[in-house]
């Protein structure tokens, strides 16, 4: 496989850069300290094609590959953190789904609205005692003649206030061996008995929208039901597969605007007669940022372009998720250090950074899940 980008891949990448640069890094630290949803810059984005970029043309998308798409998620992610993961979120949890599982009928009227840019998804998986354990889910969802009747909690979903729907996970009956059947359904935000609150108060990707989503009865026709309902949770396994490739990217996109701060801060400060950038110390610290950086660059290709080419590529993508969000912190950490005293100031922008990339190390299965799901795939 060759990793030099296509000419399409470079439009994109310079398109994306333009876009973030402009519309999105000038206003990234207040969004951060207000914890502001920035809706316009989504309809933006909505417009330029980037909600739709991996979807076919055919659904309102724009036919680009998975390689495209998690270039634009690392350019907004270096522009701002929180605006890149409800980027990713958005694409990969709100609208994918429909796309690999849906009926026609459910793609012309849930997942063409979104990859327009019309209108925003999001997916309802994690709850208070369901984390890792997303097997051990307690939302249930009883079918009452054509309607399933929904009861349950979720907590952190990404996007749900501003969501034209949502994909819920819940336990349907038992299967032979006394397992839960897990379901998933395409449920309306505006449903009645579905409450969505967004009180949270996060350490980081504060621009980001993050939600607890309550269920009292909530009635949704049989027909919104998504994919399989015998096999809701090996539907949502492979959703994540793909999502944890727009979340590595993410973490490099995060990286490298923190590695960006440090190399130029390290050549503008001057300790004892020279610039930092000069001393050995400093000089191994920014080599091995880079290193790291390109690295997972090139693993978060890699986990894309075989799903690209409809291969297996659970393990790379959790190698590439695990790998990037990891060096991540450390990169972001270092870059503080380099910083000094000022990296640990708002006004320079390099706490933001190690504020957001942390979310990298538990969102969309945490560290210790990636190495379980890898050791997995290497047949242990």
């Amino acid at each position: 496989m060759d990793f030099s980008l296509t000419k399409e891949q470079q439009m994109i990448k310079e398109m994306v850069r333009d876009f973030a640069e402009k519309e999105i890094a000038p206003y990234a630290a207040k969004w951060d300290e207000e914890a502001h949803f920035p809706l316009d810059v989504f309809r933006k984005m909505g417009e330029l094609g980037l909600l739709g970029l991996p979807f076919p043309e055919e659904y309102g998308g724009a036919g680009g590959d998975t390689i495209s798409y998690a270039i634009a998620v690392e350019e907004i992610g270096r522009a701002c953190g929180g605006t890149g993961l409800s980027y990713a979120a958005a694409v990969s949890l709100g609208a994918s789904p429909i796309y690999y599982f849906g009926t026609e009928e459910q793609k012309q009227k849930w997942l063409v609205p979104m990859a327009k840019g019309e209108t925003l998804g999001a997916f309802g998986l994690t709850e208070p005692n369901a984390g890792s354990d997303a097997g051990g889910t307690r939302t249930t969802a009883v079918l009452d003649g054509d309607e399933y009747v929904i009861n349950g909690e979720k907590c952190w979903i990404t996007n749900a206030q501003y969501a034209r729907q949502v994909i819920v996970t819940a336990v349907t009956g038992k299967d032979a061996r006394g397992k839960n059947i897990i379901t998933a359904l395409i449920v309306p935000t505006d449903s009645p008995g579905f409450t969505i609150r967004s009180n949270y108060d996060k350490m980081g990707v504060r621009a980001s929208n993050t939600c607890e989503l309550v269920f009292e009865n909530v009635r949704v026709p049989k027909e919104n039901v998504l994919g399989d309902p015998q096999k809701g949770f090996k539907q949502f396994l492979y959703t994540l597969d793909g999502g944890r490739i727009s979340i590595a990217a993410l973490a490099v996109g995060i990286a490298q605007a923190a590695f960006e701060k440090a190399l130029q801060y390290a050549k503008e400060r001057v300790q004892f007669g020279q610039p930092i950038s000069k001393f050995q110390a400093i000089q191994f610290k920014l080599a091995d940022m880079a290193m790291g950086i390109e690295l997972a660059r090139n693993m978060v290709y890699k986990a894309a372009w075989l799903k690209d080419k409809g291969k297996p590529f659970t393990k790379e993508a959790s190698f590439a998720k695990l790998f990037a969000s990891e060096m991540g912190f450390r990169v972001c950490n270092q870059a503080i250090q380099i910083h000094g005293g000022y990296g640990y100031m708002k006004e320079y922008g390099v706490e933001r950074h190690l504020r957001d990339i942390k979310l990298m190390e538990i969102g969309e299965g945490t560290s210790e899940i990636q190495r379980l799901v890898i050791a997995r795939q290497l047949g242990c």
